[in-house]
């Protein structure tokens, strides 16, 4: 092989893993909630305590299903689960305010109770993450699963995440 080809078979392997490699471009978004900005109080207890409208786009191709965890790194006890949503059928799009996508299942949250319950901080300004992944696969956990269970479940099966995160403080 001459020095050009060479070259060639150089520059095609180093193509083939940047594009393997490439960045994760999934994206979550929400026209309720602006990354880095305050969540509305509809969302909280100080409100409706509603779950806010949910967009993604961008998935990875082979993703089957999403999972949703919503919370708090800032709560005084340790991190706070607001929701956990997962068997989300990703061609839904998103998820609307107020809702549960047929065929999802909510697991418990730290109140011990399963569904949305929005922001609520004892004090201060917390910040709330809604980070959201792409599954090789369904998931086979009960409306019992913790977000622990979630977690634990997701190893192995995560092929993309985004987040988008707003913060909150009582009025």
């Amino acid at each position: 092989m001459n020095k050009y080809g060479t070259v060639l078979v150089v520059i095609s392997f180093l193509l083939l893993v940047s594009c393997a490699s490439s960045p994760n471009t999934m994206q979550l978004t929400s026209p309720a909630l602006k990354n880095n900005d305050i969540v509305p109080a509809k969302f909280t207890c100080q409100g409706e305590d509603i779950n806010p409208t949910l967009s993604w786009s961008d998935l990875p191709a082979g993703t089957v299903s999403l999972a949703l965890i919503v919370d708090d790194p800032d709560a005084p006890a340790g991190t706070w689960t607001h929701w956990t949503i997962w068997n989300i059928d990703p061609a839904l799009g998103g998820i609307k305010e107020n809702t549960v996508p047929a065929g999802a299942v909510e697991g418990l949250t730290s109140w011990d109770n399963t569904g949305w319950q929005g922001p609520c901080p004892p004090s201060g300004s917390h910040r709330y993450y809604f980070k959201l992944y792409a599954l090789d696969r369904a998931l086979s956990l009960t409306p019992q699963a913790t977000v622990q269970d979630l977690t634990l479940a997701l190893k192995g099966h995560t092929l993309a995440e985004a987040q988008l995160m707003a913060t909150y403080q009582k009025l």
